[in-house]
């Protein structure tokens, strides 16, 4: 029974998973990360790579015609350089600017809305030779079952992604032998071709392999925060033991039993008031109960919401001092009145009833 108590069988509960992401500790796949960087990545050079090439030659051609040897000063690169940079960061900066956007888009898509507050308090644990040789040791350490795993994943993608490359390059071989003797223009063109099918098969079966990593990272981060049945009660202790936990508990329970009492003062024949600080509701059916019924009080805001809801019910409110007094001090709700009052409410029924004809 005490290694049933200590083996993790049980799926972690939402407040050990959540305190596990607040530690920045989450199911994420870093091959799938990259296979979409990478595959987006190709997008965007497929979408902007055309114009890109032409503002570059442009410069370069602007360059190569304008530029005067005589002009160039040991003294003066900077001046000399700075246009170019200029025109350059043109090019290439709203490249990186969507490759940052599509970063962060694809790291939200893998891991959501994270902040993980845990991490960002320093450890300086961490810090310590010690810590930082065992943590060393660890990745180096090629027997223990992650960096196995790791390794064996490693070694696989690479023979993969060879043998894919391999069968692109001898699928077009016909067009590579036929570059011998062409102009350069063709052969850049049959070459970009070339890399390009090379890329975007090895894009597509990264994505693959990245799926399926994913998927293994969540079993493995699964498995990897079970908890014991111990740990689980002990949690469940915890949280019914929380002051906080108990304290909204009984607010909402407080909350639920006064709509029910509020949609109960519709069906009432009388409101006793004292005329501001108490409010009782009366029912009375003869042929269900022998007494009438308080079927809602409350004292101040309480009280006038039961009124407010009266008056807006056409609910006779009729005013008693010691009567509301009474009744909201020794009935509780859905309780019968006592004998002591069976007068005074009767004389209070009597009058209501005799205001409506009945």
């Amino acid at each position: 029974m005490a290694n049933d108590q200590n083996e993790k069988t049980e799926e972690a509960t939402p407040k050990r998973k959540q305190k596990e992401r607040d530690k920045g500790h989450i199911a994420k796949s870093q091959d799938f990360t990259s296979s979409l960087m990478l595959t987006f990545g190709l997008g965007l050079i497929f979408v902007m790579g055309k114009g890109m090439h032409e503002k570059l030659s442009s410069m370069l051609t602007n360059t190569f015609l304008q530029l005067n040897p005589k002009n160039i000063s040991d003294t003066d690169a900077i001046s000399i350089l700075a246009p170019y940079l200029e025109h350059y960061a043109d090019i290439v900066l709203l490249f990186f600017a969507f490759l940052a956007i599509g970063a962060v888009v694809i790291l939200r898509f893998q891991t959501g809305a994270l902040f993980a507050k845990e991490a960002l308090k320093p450890n300086f644990k961490k810090l310590s030779p010690a810590t930082a040789l065992k943590n060393l040791i660890d990745k180096l350490n090629i027997f223990k079952p992650k960096q196995l795993v790791e390794l064996t994943k490693s070694l696989l993608k690479t023979i993969i992604v060879a043998t894919v490359g391999f069968n692109v390059i001898m699928k077009r071989k016909d067009d590579l032998f036929g570059l011998i003797g062409a102009d350069p223009s063709t052969g850049f063109s049959v070459i970009g071709s070339v890399i390009f099918e090379l890329i975007a098969s090895i894009c597509i079966l990264l994505i693959i392999i990245g799926i399926i990593d994913r998927y293994y990272q969540t079993w493995e981060y699964n498995k990897s925060i079970k908890m014991t049945k111990q740990e689980v009660k002990d949690e469940w202790k915890n949280i019914e033991g929380d002051p906080k936990i108990k304290g909204k508990i009984r607010s909402f329970q407080m909350k639920i039993m006064q709509q029910k009492m509020m949609s109960k003062v519709k069906e009432a024949d009388v409101v006793v008031v004292n005329p501001t600080h108490f409010a009782v509701a009366l029912m009375y059916d003869p042929q269900k109960v022998p007494a009438p019924v308080v079927v809602a009080k409350g004292v101040d805001f309480i009280a006038f919401k039961i009124r407010e809801i009266a008056k807006n019910n056409g609910i006779p409110i009729v005013e008693n001092k010691p009567l509301a007094r009474s009744l909201y001090k020794l009935v509780e709700v859905d309780q019968i009145i006592p004998q002591e009052l069976y007068t005074a409410v009767a004389e209070i029924l009597h009058y209501v009833y005799t205001q409506k004809g009945r």
